[in-house]
C-alpha cells in the first residue's frame, strides 16, 4: 500500500448465492480524498460498498483499510475500525424524531462530530430536529442519513447515490456538505451516476461495469472525457 493510501481493494470478488457480482474489483482511496465509482445500474457499485462493509458475506480478495485486510471481518468489526455506510435507501426510522435518529448509532472512535456541529452542517434538519422521520422530505432524509454516520467517529464514509431523486438545489447542498467533510479530513468513497455532480467533488473516478473497474480518470481528465464517460453510462 502506497503512502497515504487508506483503502486498497484488490482482486475483490463477490457473490449473491451462486451468482458472481464482482469480478476482480481493484482501486485505491487515499486519506482525505473523495473517490467516485461511476457506472450503470447493476454494474456492481453498491455491491462493492456492501462488500467493503462486510454486508456481502460471500467474498474473496483484499480489502485493506489502514493496513488491515478486512476480507474475513464481520460488519461490526469493520464499523469499529472506522468505516461507515450510508445506503441508498437511507434507512431512516419513521417512528423516531430527527434527533433520535441522529443519536441512534453508537460512537465507535474518537473524532466523531458533535450534534451541534452536525446541525451547523445541515441547517435544514436542525429546524426539524423534533420532527418524526415520516415528516421529512427526500432531501432532508438524505441529509439525516449522512449526518447520522458523522457522530460515529468513522474516518471513511461510503455514500451510495446520495443525490438520487433529489431536486437540483438539494443536490447542490449535498455537494457543499461533501466538500466541507473533505476539508475536515474525512475520506469519501462515493457511488454516483450524476457525472457532473461527481466531477466537481472527486479526486479520481473509477468506471465500473460487470463488477469490475474498466477505466480510471483523474479529476483533471474529466472535462475532456465527458463524452467517453457518458457513453459508459448509457443504458
Amino acid at each position: 500500500m502506497s503512502a497515504g493510501t487508506l483503502l486498497k481493494v484488490r482482486d475483490l470478488r463477490g457473490w449473491y448465492g451462486e451468482s458472481q457480482a464482482l469480478h476482480d474489483m481493484a482501486f485505491e482511496v487515499g486519506k482525505g480524498e473523495v473517490v467516485t465509482l461511476l457506472g450503470r445500474n447493476g454494474a456492481g457499485k453498491t455491491t462493492t460498498l456492501r462488500a467493503i462493509m462486510g454486508l456481502l458475506r460471500k467474498r474473496s480478495g483484499e480489502i485493506s483499510f489502514a493496513g488491515e485486510n478486512l476480507i474475513d471481518r464481520m460488519p461490526e468489526h469493520i464499523a469499529r475500525r472506522g468505516i461507515a455506510y450510508c445506503p441508498e435507501e437511507r434507512g431512516i426510522f419513521a417512528s423516531l424524531t430527527v434527533e433520535e435518529n441522529l443519536m441512534l448509532p453508537p460512537v465507535v472512535a474518537e473524532g466523531g462530530m458533535a450534534l451541534d456541529d452536525i446541525y451547523e452542517l445541515f441547517p435544514n434538519i436542525a429546524e426539524r430536529r423534533r420532527s418524526p422521520g415520516t415528516k421529512l422530505s427526500g432531501g432532508e432524509q438524505q441529509m439525516l442519513a449522512i449526518g447520522r454516520i458523522l457522530r460515529t467517529g468513522a474516518t471513511l464514509l461510503l455514500l451510495d447515490e446520495p443525490t438520487e431523486g433529489l431536486a437540483p438545489v438539494i443536490v447542490q447542498q449535498i455537494g457543499v456538505v461533501i466538500r466541507k467533510l473533505k476539508e475536515r479530513g474525512f475520506t469519501v468513497l462515493l457511488v454516483e451516476q450524476n457525472v457532473r455532480f461527481a466531477a466537481r467533488l472527486a479526486n479520481r473516478h473509477y468506471v465500473v461495469e460487470h463488477g469490475q473497474v474498466i477505466d480510471r480518470l483523474e479529476a483533471a481528465d474529466v472535462a475532456g472525457s465527458l463524452d467517453r464517460i457518458q457513453n459508459y453510462l448509457k443504458v
